[in-house]
């Protein structure tokens, strides 16, 4: 398999240096670690398709797949993802929670990807993100929220499950795909250096992962669900529901309750759970 350790054309963009899979490796794969392969490829269709058909072939648990640029990418509800080559990072993680973590909590996984994301940012790049619900990575950029990235986690079949994270890191305004996109570069982050960012956000995944998978999944033991509500931007203001079957749900988003729902009080008081949907961030009255 071809990766980041073949020579890059010298025409390439001198901001945007390739990967070095070899000290990724170095750094990330030990023994007893959560890591256990990582493969750097030039561009691919999606790293979530292509992981997903190697763990239908056995392919061990903590096998990371990076692509320096995705032509495919999918977000949820087979949204596009589409970024220039090495402007950011592109790649999916095969787990297999075992089955001492029951399966009904496996939807806290994008989740837990989420809060891991956010706690390595912080630390390698210097970065404030917050998470809207349930698997968007906002930054701060001229004082408004921006969405920078975002978390897709996909059943592989035998208990396996891949989850796979798409972050703008190096991308300019004008290459923004929206007005509503960001980046770290636009976020001013300390370091725009994709090695060091990828080994905090791997660092992080494995020990919020570890702690997720030896409390059994629960949320609450694990304290993944204190620490998601405590780094989600959707709690505590106005938000919509937009629900299958073309309803609407209005009101204010309260709680994540134990099964990793956002829970919205409508006018009347009452509280709805919402498991699928996108919720759109409402300003406040006033």
């Amino acid at each position: 398999m071809n990766d980041s350790d073949t020579p890059v054309s010298r025409w390439s963009d001198l901001d945007r240096p390739p990967l070095n899979a070899s000290a990724l490796r170095r750094g990330l794969i030990r023994p007893g670690g959560l890591w256990t392969s990582l493969d750097v490829v030039p561009a691919t269709g999606s790293t979530n398709t292509d992981l997903a058909g190697r763990a239908a072939a056995g392919l061990a648990e903590g096998a990371v797949l990076v692509a320096e640029e995705q032509t495919a990418g999918r977000g949820r509800l087979d949204r596009r993802w589409t970024a220039p080559a090495r402007s950011g990072l592109f790649f999916s993680v095969l787990l297999r929670p075992g089955p001492d973590v029951p399966v009904r909590h496996h939807g806290w996984l994008p989740l837990l990807t989420g809060v891991a994301v956010a706690t390595g940012l912080a630390r390698a790049a210097g970065v404030d993100t917050s998470l809207k619900w349930p698997n968007d990575l906002l930054v701060t950029v001229g004082g408004e929220e921006r969405k920078a990235g975002g978390i897709l986690a996909e059943r592989a079949g035998d208990g396996a499950v891949v989850v796979g994270i798409g972050l703008n890191v190096s991308l300019r305004a004008s290459e923004l795909p929206v007005p509503t996109a960001g980046s770290l570069a636009l976020a001013n982050a300390v370091s725009l250096d994709r090695d060091t960012l990828l080994r905090g956000v791997l660092r992080s995944l494995e020990r919020w992962y570890g702690e997720w998978r030896t409390a059994g999944g629960d949320p609450a033991l694990s304290r993944v669900q204190e620490a998601y509500a405590a780094g989600c931007a959707t709690l505590g203001r106005p938000v919509r529901a937009e629900l299958p079957g073309d309803r609407e749900l209005a009101g204010e988003a309260v709680a994540i309750d134990s099964e990793g729902r956002l829970v919205v009080r409508t006018g009347d008081g009452e509280r709805h759970p919402v498991g699928v949907g996108d919720i759109v961030h409402l300003r406040a009255a006033g």
